[in-house]
């Protein structure tokens, strides 16, 4: 089973792919990992940091598949997670792969962004966090950006009736609720 995880910043997305290799031993892949491998490695393919979520996900999004295509062939379980997958990323792969491919998609659509600063802040990873080093005028302008990023992901899931956990009221709760969609059938 190849499960993709998607959606905004912050939202629980390396969260629920740890989780899952501590508790199933699924291996992981995180997309922001190739994205800045793109963005340090070839920045002439005009992949980088600085670009919103949806134009990351659309420009890396024939590399994604191929490498998923690739990997549905190998038949390994693995969990891919990041912002580069978009709603109809996932329908495509679920459309041509149906019993090999489950998507969850997180958001934060309901928080207040200064309650969601102070989250960020006080559950920030320490020194391996980027966003925690950045003033608190950067990080409440990037949970303003995510809290629309968020709606618009939550809203293509609606169309393409694709599962979306909103993070906003209980994040424990809604990622372990994604957990168990995505592998509480899996040994």
């Amino acid at each position: 089973m190849l499960c993709l995880v998607g959606g905004a910043s912050r939202s629980g997305k390396t969260r629920i792919a740890r989780k899952i290799l501590a508790d199933k031993r699924i291996p992981y892949l995180s997309l922001d990992w190739l994205m800045m491998g793109f963005n340090d490695g070839i920045p002439e393919y005009g992949i980088h940091h600085l670009l919103w979520p949806d134009e990351i996900a659309r420009r890396m999004a024939p590399f994604v598949q191929g490498m998923v295509d690739c990997m549905l062939v190998d038949g390994m379980d693995y969990v891919i997670e990041g912002e580069a997958v978009l709603p109809q990323l996932a329908a495509d792969l679920i459309e041509r792969h149906p019993d090999k491919v489950r998507a969850a998609f997180l958001g934060y659509t309901e928080i207040d962004a200064a309650d969601k600063v102070a989250l960020v802040k006080m559950y920030g990873d320490g020194d391996n966090d980027w966003l925690t080093e950045k003033s608190d005028e950067y990080i409440r302008d990037h949970i303003g950006n995510m809290i629309g990023h968020s709606k618009m992901i939550r809203k293509e899931c609606e169309e393409l009736s694709l599962s979306y956990f909103d993070t906003s009221e209980d994040f424990r709760g809604a990622t372990e609720a994604a957990i168990d969609f995505l592998v509480g059938d899996l040994s």
